[in-house]
């Protein structure tokens, strides 16, 4: 037999003696023998029972149908001896060693070419090998063996017999998967898309060349011939009357008969707009010539009717006829008919637009109040005590104590934790304010006792304070201040009863405010004099008056926590002064009846600010000097208003017995706006004399607000 050359490409035997084996329902790869699991990477057959049959070339897998097997029957005879198996078992090993080709891609043993197997048919070889020697054909075990052996190993089904080459070749779960997916139609690789997107490779934007750079041709500049054939025959066929145009239809001028025409033109008028007169409302059924007898009235009502006023009297009283032929003419028609005429004529008539908006759009969305924790909710702790209302307090700079004052001439120290009363003063006189002194080093208390300041010791802290306050709380001499008038502003006098000092001023003051430092603090005298506004160094006693006019009566005043600012509250306006330039900065206009209470932000560019008509303000002094949120929730005066050191709250107190806490943050960013959020509303005071919650203090460290009531109660609410 000739070889012939060529690529080597399977070939199929058609029929012949082993076509016997096969039933005509063996398909060994159709889609019942295989099953592919998208989700599982192996691939199994279903049905082991008959062997799978296929044939290996160079160019990959074929399969055999089943009529042309190329499976040998179990005869038992070996087409060659032991020893030419032998032989071709070396020779095989030999041409393995030998070629240079990569495990993926071996060469095939049979070099016959492109040549049909059958040919080989009665020959007991199927070809030569390289070498040009004879490759032997072996015997292939029977159905029965194959079965049998199926059973026994799990991995039997993944062997293939190659006719070509006469070896049994194991292939692997990967290339089982790959001839299951070419069977079915589909691409060898899961992972390649038959159909990918078209991708143009050239981009069109922003070149400033044509794809072509080949000259533009004359026939884009001259016009063309054709067309201005084609024109002249256009218009030849229409001056002829060849072609005709369709005439514009008239429409058909369509009115209301018994409508309103109010959107036509001719209602219309040059300037204003046409507005249509309201109609009357149509007749129902009391109206009626003969309504139903649920409408008609009574003699006894109607005799009502003549005892209403005139205004809430009915119009129109319903009766009842036996036909329409008996309604006698309505007395008021003519009446009726004129007052409508006058209303048509006299009455004027405005259009407004209205805009359809859901209200609840228009409310800012504020965040939860569970994300703005933790802030004062619920009563903890009530101080018993005083015997009259509670007009001021304030808290020591570490949170450990809490000082008040009352009405009734007494003067308390409390324990914050406790609720203890550690010290009591007898003053003799109300208690209109009291401050202690910020700096921890110093335990003093500041308090308007009738109308006079008092310094006194706290009597609190170790003993190395104690001496401390009491030297500093020592006048030498007693050396009246003379600014040149003829009574001084403030006479700084020993206190011998409480270890202390008393400043006497000249009219009676009302609030006291300590600097950040301890050092310095300001007492107001409500009154229109130079020395309404009095500044005192405690180290040095000395006063002194820095302003010589006010815009008004003074109300409160407070230094800045960190600046050298001083901000003046009068009953409307509130003034910012430089105390080392000795100038105003700004003065910020609240548009209120009366300014009550006033206290700045910890970082000092926010005020806020209590109005005796139950109104709040807030002022950011970087944006403008008007206020930047007004708040109205009290019903009452506002008697204090508080910012917290160190949390973003404010409070407020009122004399409707109520405190209300807002959650107010402040954005380092100048563009954000501050975020204000009402919180809680706490209540729990009594009101005294139409008088209930009068001041209202936060602690330094914890979210927890003091607040002091006309019943002579002091509350702690924490979170």
């Amino acid at each position: 037999m000739g070889r012939a050359d060529g690529e080597d490409k399977a070939a199929l035997s058609p029929g012949g003696e082993d076509t016997a084996d096969l039933s005509p329902d063996d398909s060994p790869w159709s889609d019942s023998a295989w099953s592919e699991d998208d989700d599982d990477d192996e691939v199994r057959p279903r049905s082991p029972t008959h062997p799978i049959d296929f044939l290996l070339s160079a160019d990959g897998l074929s399969m055999l149908p089943p009529q042309a097997s190329l499976s040998f029957e179990d005869s038992g005879e070996g087409s060659g001896s032991d020893a030419d198996s032998d032989g071709l078992e070396e020779e095989d090993d030999a041409a393995a060693e030998e070629s240079d080709s990569s495990e993926d891609e071996v060469a095939p043993r049979n070099t016959v070419g492109n040549v049909p197997l059958q040919w080989y048919k009665d020959e007991e070889h199927i070809g030569y090998d390289i070498s040009a020697r004879k490759i032997k054909k072996r015997d292939r075990e029977g159905r029965i063996d194959s079965f049998l052996s199926s059973k026994d190993n799990d991995d039997d089904w993944l062997k293939i017999w190659d006719d070509y080459n006469a070896e049994e070749v194991k292939i692997t779960k990967e290339e089982a998967k790959i001839i299951s997916r070419m069977m079915k139609g589909k691409t060898p690789h899961a992972n390649v898309d038959p159909y990918p997107d078209y991708v143009d490779w050239f981009e069109y934007a922003d070149k400033g060349h044509p794809l072509s750079n080949a000259p533009e041709p004359k026939r884009r500049f001259v016009p063309s011939k054709w067309e201005q054939k084609k024109v002249v025959k256009l218009v030849r066929a229409i001056r002829k009357g060849w072609i005709k145009f369709d005439k514009p239809k008239d429409e058909p001028n369509y009115y209301l008969l018994w409508g309103d025409d109010t959107d036509t033109a001719d209602n219309k008028r040059q300037g204003l707009s046409y507005i249509p007169a309201p109609k009357p409302n149509l007749p129902g059924h009391e109206e009626s010539y003969n309504p139903s007898v649920e409408y008609i009235p009574t003699q006894e009502e109607i005799d009502n009717y003549q005892l209403m006023y005139e205004e809430d009297r009915p119009k129109f009283i319903p009766r009842r006829f036996e036909s329409l032929r008996s309604v006698p003419a309505y007395e008021k028609a003519l009446r009726e008919g004129f007052d409508r005429c006058l209303d048509l004529y006299l009455c004027p008539r405005t259009r407004k637009k209205r805009i359809n908006i859901d209200p609840e759009s228009l409310k800012p969305k504020l965040p939860s109040k569970k994300d703005l924790r933790p802030y004062p909710r619920t009563c903890y702790l009530e101080f018993k005590g005083h015997g009259g209302p509670v007009t001021s307090l304030s808290v020591e700079a570490t949170g450990q104590w809490i000082a008040s004052g009352s009405s009734d001439g007494t003067i308390r120290v409390w324990e914050v934790e406790t609720g203890r009363c550690l010290k009591v003063f007898n003053v003799g006189a109300d208690v209109h304010h009291i401050s202690w002194n910020p700096s921890p080093e110093r335990p003093i208390l500041a308090a308007i006792v009738g109308r006079d300041l008092l310094l006194l010791n706290a009597e609190v802290g170790d003993e190395e304070t104690q001496v401390r306050t009491k030297e500093l709380l020592h006048v030498g001499e007693p050396t009246p201040e003379d600014d040149g008038d003829k009574k001084p502003a403030v006479r700084w006098v020993n206190n011998d009863k409480f270890d202390g000092i008393t400043l006497i001023h000249h009219r009676a003051a009302s609030t006291v405010e300590w600097h950040s430092k301890g050092d310095y603090f300001t007492t107001v005298v409500p009154t229109g004099e130079s020395r309404a506004v009095l500044l005192h160094q405690l180290s040095k006693k000395h006063s002194h008056h820095p302003f010589r006019k006010l815009p008004g009566l003074p109300v409160a005043a407070v230094f800045h926590p960190t600046q050298k600012m001083f901000f003046v509250a009068t009953k409307k306006f509130v003034q910012v002064y430089d105390l080392q330039k000795a100038e105003v900065v700004k003065k910020l206009e609240s548009g209120l009846r009366e300014i009550s209470s006033i206290s700045i932000h910890p970082g000092g560019d926010n005020v806020i600010v209590g109005s005796k008509d139950g109104k709040l303000c807030w002022f950011d002094t970087d944006l403008s000097t008007r206020p930047y949120k007004m708040l109205k929730n009290h019903s009452k005066d506002i008697t204090s208003v508080t910012f917290h050191r160190r949390y973003p709250l404010f409070a407020s107190s009122s004399e409707d017995c109520t405190a209300h806490v807002f959650h107010g943050m402040v954005y380092a960013d100048l563009n954000q706006n501050p975020l204000i959020v009402p919180l809680e509303i706490l209540r729990g005071h009594l009101s005294s004399d139409r008088r209930g919650v009068l001041d209202c203090k936060f602690h330094p460290r914890q979210p927890w607000l003091f607040t002091a009531g006309a019943d002579s109660m002091i509350r702690l609410y924490c979170d």
